[in-house]
């Protein structure tokens, strides 16, 4: 006799609070739905598969516990809140995520009342979750909050941080740590080991028998007896744990795949907590799709896919990618400087320094997500004599500006900062923009601030930083493929201070600083089909700046324009400031800088954020004629 198909119940699922209303029978059925929908979603938008893969069941077991959005369920980073966001009345838009228009690929205040703490950087989790657990105390909104964060994120300061605070404070709120061994990279350092053996080492059977014995469920008499078999089962174990000496009550570990001990545990938790408490919940990043569990990340970040086989849909381009040709240059000089040495922060595929791994094993750092950590260092490494490489994305080295300023800078310590993503990334959107480095390492006395227009000059950096010892150098390249440029073997060593005229002209003199200079290029040929024919100028160095060739643009043109992948306060900043200082606009120089609106713009592709920053060749184009004061007339659309 054949079984009967199920109904299907996710389409029943219009809100958390129709998870109410079912059986944990069904309540198990909605999340082998939601996990097919998860993965029918990312294959259509691409996106983080795997970490929401690992959380499915944990997804439903809260929302069916917790009375969300009154309780405010925060996840670190974001990555796994897809599932979150189908069960929160987004399904009919998820395969709209990281598009323009669409949702985010993150968590996001303004595109729910489910999401109550927007997060795409880790380790805030904890902290958010405390303030709101303070403010309901202080009579602000109610309920409860219940942090999710994984064990990758843990690694980082700011969230042990928060729950020392959180333990002093002795606030009601829900930690749930979600042990998947694994953030982007496999995680690193003695916490991991430390949760590895907290699992690996205890009787795992007797450990999930204890929690779903839900021990506060029990009549007074035997809760004691119970606390002692729970207490000798974990001293078994490590011999106590950290979390409780950081002053939180501790559940765990448990099945973070089995709702048969996520719900009486998350349900006696609720009921009972009285001050803060960590649930530890093991999951596995990927679970349920095979393509992901097989993959070296577990499918973290994919392309569009075919569901089936998992193979991704590939972009065609000739060209490497940035992240592949700093590797590359890089390999290039360690193979003939042993005291070249590189420092990432948990992206080791992300910056490419897994290729750099692969080759010198010794000499990489990867020093888990904690980007403080990974500048002071490196500054160490320089102190004691090494040339150590920081390859850090702009959006992450914000996390380190003390270190940089206090560790790096003041002692003049000569540490290479590598900065991928620099500039507007796409389909991550605001949160993960490289916008501000610029301004914030160039007003740093003595750094050396570089920007590579083209995977060719990116190699020429990556030596010119190689050889400098006179302090600290940072050299900044965007996300995705190069021009297609010829490119060297190994990188010529630039002067230091000094840019390049990549075409000499009449009138108005574009000074660009970045990889904008082909959109540049674009809009000179433009330009000269009007009959003006702008210099063109690769600027290469924020800081310190060519002097004389600005000052002698300036000397033979009636106008010059900046144009720079950043916020204001960078290159073109510090060129207005020398301008000024000079006395240049005494004699009726024009001056424009075009840079980064003064708003955070929404995920997108590259292309189209930049129209919306007023960035494209054409906008350039119009931004010469305006400040030349020159008609549009017959414009081209």
């Amino acid at each position: 006799m054949t079984e009967r198909p199920k109904t299907p119940l996710l389409d029943r699922i219009k809100t958390p609070a129709d998870l109410k209303s079912l059986s944990d029978r069904d309540l198990r059925q909605v999340a082998d739905e939601l996990r097919a929908e998860t993965i029918s979603a990312v294959s259509v938008t691409g996106g983080h598969l795997g970490a929401g893969l690992g959380v499915v069941e944990l997804t439903v077991a809260i929302h069916a516990v917790f009375d969300t959005p009154r309780d405010k369920l925060i996840w670190d980073v974001g990555h796994q809140c897809y599932p979150h966001k189908i069960l929160t009345g987004r399904r009919d838009r998820i395969r709209t995520l990281r598009t323009e228009g669409g949702l985010s690929g993150f968590t996001k205040r303004s595109e729910s009342p489910y999401d109550p703490f927007g997060a795409a950087h880790s380790s805030t989790s904890i902290s958010a979750a405390l303030g709101f657990a303070a403010a309901r105390d202080l009579g602000g909104d109610p309920g409860d909050a219940i942090a999710v964060i994984g064990d990758g994120s843990m690694s980082a300061g700011m969230a042990f941080e928060a729950m020392n605070n959180a333990g002093h404070l002795k606030k009601r709120l829900f930690v749930i740590l979600n042990d998947n061994e694994m953030s982007i990279a496999p995680p690193v350092g003695a916490l991991s080991s430390y949760l590895s053996r907290l699992y690996a080492e205890a009787p795992f059977q007797d450990l999930k028998q204890a929690a779903k014995g839900a021990v506060s469920l029990l009549p007074g008499p035997f809760q004691e007896g119970a606390r002692r078999a729970k207490e000798m089962l974990k001293g078994l174990a490590v011999g106590g744990t950290l979390f409780e000496e950081l002053g939180f009550s501790y559940v765990g570990p448990i099945d973070g795949h089995d709702l048969d001990q996520l719900l009486p545990v998350l349900r006696t938790a609720k009921a009972r907590a009285t001050g803060p408490m960590l649930i530890h919940v093991l999951t596995k990043k990927g679970k349920g799709y095979a393509p992901a569990e097989a993959a070296a990340d577990k499918g973290h970040a994919t392309g569009k896919f075919d569901v089936l086989t998992g193979v991704q849909a590939k972009a065609k381009s000739n060209a490497p990618s940035y992240t592949k040709v700093f590797a590359q240059g890089l390999i290039a000089e360690a193979e003939v400087d042993p005291k070249i040495v590189a420092v990432t922060a948990a992206m080791p595929d992300g910056t490419g320094l897994n290729l750099f791994a692969d080759r010198f094993p010794k000499r990489c750092f990867d020093v888990g997500i904690a980007e403080q950590h990974a500048v002071t260092f490196a500054a160490g490494l320089a102190a004691g004599g090494m040339r150590p490489f920081c390859a850090i994305y702009s959006t992450f080295l914000q996390r380190g500006y003390d270190q940089v300023v206090h560790d790096v800078a003041i002692q003049r310590l000569p540490v290479r900062f590598a900065i991928d993503r620099a500039g507007l990334v796409g389909a991550d959107g605001a949160t993960h923009a490289g916008s501000f480095d610029v301004a914030f390492l160039a007003n740093l006395p003595g750094i050396v601030v570089m920007a590579a227009a083209d995977e060719a000059e990116l190699m020429h950096m990556v030596a010119t930083a190689a050889a400098h010892d006179d302090g600290p150098i940072a050299f900044r390249y965007p996300r995705g493929e190069g021009v297609g440029c010829d490119m060297p073997t190994r990188g010529q060593v630039l002067q230091i201070g000094k840019g390049r005229v990549i075409r000499e002209g009449a009138r108005v003199a574009i000074l660009s600083f970045g990889t904008r200079l082909p959109e540049v290029l674009k809009a000179a040929e433009a330009l000269a089909a009007r009959g003006l024919t702008p210099t063109v100028i690769d600027a290469r160095f924020a800081k310190p700046l060519d002097r004389d060739l600005i000052l002698n643009a300036a000397r033979h043109h009636e106008a010059l324009i900046t144009v720079e992948e950043g916020a204001v306060g960078g290159f073109g900043s510090h060129v207005a400031q020398l301008l000024a200082e000079e006395g240049v606009f005494d004699h009726g120089l024009k001056f424009r800088s075009m840079v980064l609106p003064d708003i955070f713009i929404d995920q997108a592709s590259p292309e189209k954020m930049y129209q919306v920053a007023g960035m494209d060749a054409a906008q350039i184009e119009a931004k010469v004629l305006e400040t030349l004061n020159v008609a549009v007339v017959g414009r081209r659309a």
